[in-house]
């Protein structure tokens, strides 16, 4: 932050569009240090021809997820010897990070360090999403789920192989192209744990423009990023490049939900 030029002045009423909890990633002891261009959520896929052909829903909690994905392996495992209930991102590198993100915050474990830069991970709700988390493996989920990054699990799910997977809306995308899941992928926000304040927790990727304190043209670099992440530019990057918006506006686009009819779908992950 300390290099890069505070722009709330400039562009703050650009940024009260967006959605908050993207741009206070942004800021930083009060100065908006950058604006969001797009953005990225961890989400929840689901194959929604065999939830229909076991009569199950899409889950919303952990426990309902275990359930359903034991539930179709058991069904499909005779049939599929390589077949999953559910992939994630299990390999010791930052997807695994995002992941344990998730299930500490869903589960009532709270953000490792709070406000006050206290240290809070030594709990026993952070302890017991972890552990609910390590008996996945070999389980529901394949035993070689950590050596898995999005690559590893994107594979895994084109290739119709799982019931459900964990990973970033480009698999929406990519799924498409799949003769084995194609037309039959549901998405929704990540499960929650079973407690009455229990949320779905998502951890936040995305990129945002900065404009550095030692370019001599600060000015001309600040209406490039008025620019780039307007509301115009970012209903053409949602429909031609398939780029999440950073502006909940943008979401309710006609153009947009005909272009990519999962964009729309989105919007409550970022609201959360």
């Amino acid at each position: 932050a300390e290099h890069a030029v505070a722009l709330q002045d400039a562009l703050g009423a650009q940024a009260e569009t967006m959605f908050p909890g993207i741009v206070e990633a942004c800021t930083v002891d009060g100065n908006l240090i950058g604006v969001p261009w797009f953005t990225d959520a961890g989400l929840l896929y689901y194959r929604t021809d065999l939830l229909e052909k076991y009569g199950l829903t899409a889950p919303t909690t952990w426990t309902e997820l275990e359930t359903a994905a034991q539930t179709i392996v058991d069904g499909e495992k005779a049939d599929n010897p390589d077949f999953n209930g559910y992939v994630w991102q299990g390999k010791a590198y930052e997807g695994l990070t995002c992941n344990g993100l998730e299930w500490l915050v869903s589960q009532g474990g709270g953000t490792i360090i709070d406000t006050d830069r206290n240290v809070t991970i030594n709990n026993e709700a952070a302890i017991a999403a972890m552990d609910r988390a390590a008996k996945w493996v070999n389980g529901i989920s394949p035993e070689g789920v950590t050596t898995y990054t999005e690559t590893e699990t994107f594979n895994v799910w084109v290739a119709g192989n799982s019931a459900f997977a964990r990973n970033w809306p480009y698999q929406y995308a990519g799924s498409q192209d799949s003769e084995a899941v194609a037309g039959k992928v549901g998405v929704s926000p990540l499960p929650k744990g079973d407690g009455a304040e229990d949320t779905s927790a998502a951890t936040l990727g995305g990129w945002q423009f900065m404009v550095s304190k030692y370019s001599d043209n600060q000015d001309a670099a600040t209406e490039f990023v008025k620019y780039q992440t307007s509301p115009e530019l970012q209903t053409s990057a949602a429909i031609e490049l398939s780029m999440l918006p950073t502006i909940p506006a943008v979401y309710d686009d006609p153009g947009v939900a005909e272009a990519n009819a999962f964009i729309p779908q989105l919007k409550p992950v970022f609201e959360a």
